[in-house]
């Protein structure tokens, strides 16, 4: 993390109460409070160039430019009618991709806001992340599959069901896309190696665990691959190693944990709880360096670029 008031450092906030919040990551000052148009934001992503804040929400995406004051989203991206349950932007900011409870994958043009791709599962989608090859977007669903879309090819190339009829609750995939995992509603997490041969993506199931006793509501790997992370309804998040042993359990939370995200250099970790607490942690000591404390509801979804 870079310097108390280093503007580099960009960590935002969703709620309940249907604020947006900009915090100083040190300081635990916000600094910019915006009031969302279209209920509570479910996910966020920054764009690459920290330019751009994407936020999911009840029925559409909500498109904020950082660097104003303006209180209003710049742009609106409208065609889903349930709630967006996440969205990923592609490393140049050129397309981004939302997951909805109407069923639907998109992918977006970033410039006009019309979508570009729509894929079908046949119940509420819970996640999606971009692989690091740009080429392949991941998502999961309530009936517990697991799906890799090739954009280029413009199909669903791998199915995968862990469980059956067990709701996939996200997915996570490394940065240097060795690997796939993805957490369920019965606290098991699932490892898949990913190895990409003339770019085609071939999955082999490596190894399947008991994270948690109740529903895990999020899983991500670190941006050095060496943890994993996965928050939960049993109010703890637990860190893991890369060969998926127990490093540490942060508590502290109150209540569900909904969201992470790792600092660049994967030594922290910030979380969102129904407590209304967005929590700074360092992993190395498992302790609380920063609550951030303005949401008047729950806190649901957390955003962190500080490269």
């Amino acid at each position: 993390m870079a310097d108390e008031g280093d503007m580099s450092v960009l960590l935002v906030s969703s709620s309940y109460d249907q604020t947006i919040k900009f915090w100083e990551a040190l300081s635990g000052i916000c600094n910019r409070t915006i009031q969302s148009g279209d209920g509570q934001v479910n996910r966020m992503a920054i764009s690459p160039d920290k330019r751009y804040l994407a936020c999911a929400s009840v029925h559409s995406v909500l498109l904020y430019d950082i660097r104003t004051s303006n209180p209003q989203p710049v742009m609106k991206f409208e065609g889903h009618y349930g709630n967006v349950t996440a969205v990923a932007i592609q490393a140049d900011g050129k397309w981004m991709v939302t997951s909805s409870e109407d069923g639907s994958v998109k992918v977006w043009d970033m410039k006009t806001g019309s979508i570009q791709r729509n894929y079908k599962h046949n119940c509420a989608v819970n996640d999606v992340v971009i692989h690091p090859n740009q080429g392949e977007v991941i998502s999961c669903d309530n009936e517990g599959n697991v799906r890799i879309w090739d954009l280029s090819e413009n199909t669903c190339t791998h199915q995968l069901i862990p469980e059956e009829d067990v709701a996939v609750r996200s997915v996570s995939v490394a940065s240097d896309g060795s690997m796939l995992v993805a957490g369920n509603n019965t606290g098991n997490v699932y490892v898949w190696k990913m190895v990409n041969t003339k770019d085609v993506t071939s999955l082999h199931p490596t190894t399947k665990f008991r994270a948690h006793s109740k529903y895990i509501t999020k899983v991500l790997l670190s941006p050095d691959v060496k943890h994993l992370a996965t928050c939960s309804s049993d109010h703890t998040v637990r860190i893991w190693s890369s060969s998926f042993q127990m490093e540490t359990t942060l508590q502290g939370h109150q209540r569900w944990v909904w969201d992470c995200a790792f600092s660049a250099d994967s030594a922290y970790l910030v979380t969102a709880c129904s407590d209304h607490y967005v929590r700074l942690w360092e992993l190395a000591s498992g302790q609380i360096i920063r609550q951030y404390n303005g949401h008047h509801k729950g806190a649901i979804a957390v955003a962190l670029n500080d490269v």
